[in-house]
């Protein structure tokens, strides 16, 4: 593993453990160069996945991106990272077992609004804003009312 700080490529591992509940291994790594210490983790990659875009580009599939766009819909919200890295193994799993090699975006969109409205509301409100494109307040208005159950108007 190349050393970030200084690009050695001969660095140690000075321990590794399970993470993300056993789906990945962390490894503390060190650079007999310049000293620095880093984190790797290491998970199983079932298959590489192509990811086509909604104009009908592709690109391969990167779960950094996906657990950016969820990191940033749960900012702030009382959700443990534990939680988090679970479900977007999670998510990467449901992706890798599907079948398929090439995943429209709009699936992986869809799965990821399934999986954080179970977790938080909000953050499900947040990510499906960005996902479908909201231009207006009345927009955010009309998706929580379809939320929410058709209530009786109260007198």
């Amino acid at each position: 593993m190349r050393c970030p700080f200084c690009g050695n490529v001969d660095t140690q591992v000075k321990d590794s453990r399970p993470a993300e509940d056993h789906v990945a291994i962390r490894r503390r790594r060190f650079c007999p160069a310049c000293g620095g210490r880093f984190t790797t983790y290491e998970r199983v990659q079932l298959r590489d996945l192509v990811v086509i875009k909604s104009n009908g580009r592709r690109e391969d599939f990167d779960r950094i991106k996906l657990e950016r766009s969820i990191r940033i819909a749960l900012q702030k919200r009382p959700v443990e990272p534990e939680r988090m890295d679970q479900m977007i193994s999670g998510i990467v799993r449901r992706l890798e077992s599907m079948g398929d090699t090439d995943i429209p975006s709009t699936s992986i969109g869809e799965i990821v609004m399934e999986s954080l409205a179970r977790i938080d509301t909000v953050a499900f409100v947040r990510f499906a804003s960005v996902y479908k494109n909201f231009q207006a307040a009345d927009d955010f208005d009309k998706f929580v009312s379809e939320l929410r159950p058709n209530l009786p108007p109260e007198e």
